[in-house]
């Protein structure tokens, strides 16, 4: 299973607010209640650096894919407490952030996955502070779960050689 972010219609968002909402925003362990891996510090990085692509996507109106399975299962944990949730988007991206599952029919015409989490490679690249490594590609494997998400290390390289280049 993996998600996108749907399309919105042009709206400012500000990456700037967005990295100090989410640096800022307080993430209880109710959160935390359906996604067992740890260290648990490590998936929260992850779902931080997700929120802070999320912005990238959509200040740019494109649909990214979640590369990591632990990080979405915070992230469900994030939606459930909707008013902490609802306050979080409103602040960091001026709107509500919805959840579109993969299969669900709402980003069929998005492009295959392996675009789309292409596109996330291209928001991390917008996001990513001075020497900060993403732990996005390869959480999975490294809190082990069981079959996991991630994108292969060569996928990556490939569209940041794309981006150098444009």
């Amino acid at each position: 299973m993996a998600l996108s972010i749907p399309r919105f219609g042009p709206r400012a968002v500000d990456l700037n607010r967005v990295d100090r909402a989410v640096t800022d925003v307080c993430l209880p362990e109710a959160i935390f209640k359906t996604c067992p891996w740890r260290p648990r510090e490590l998936v929260e990085s992850g779902l931080r650096q997700w929120l802070r692509c999320c912005g990238a996507a959509l200040r740019d109106d494109q649909v990214i894919g979640m590369p990591s399975h632990a990080v979405d299962e915070a992230w469900h944990g994030f939606i459930l407490c909707t008013r902490l949730y609802a306050d979080f988007c409103a602040r960091a991206y001026g709107r509500f952030l919805h959840h579109y599952p993969d299969g669900a029919g709402e980003t069929d015409e998005h492009g295959s996955m392996a675009e789309q989490l292409g596109r996330t490679v291209v928001a991390w690249s917008m996001v990513a502070r001075p020497d900060e490594r993403c732990v996005l590609w390869d959480l999975d494997r490294a809190v082990g779960v069981e079959q996991p998400w991630g994108v292969d290390a060569r996928h990556v390289a490939a569209v940041e050689k794309q981006l150098r280049r444009a």
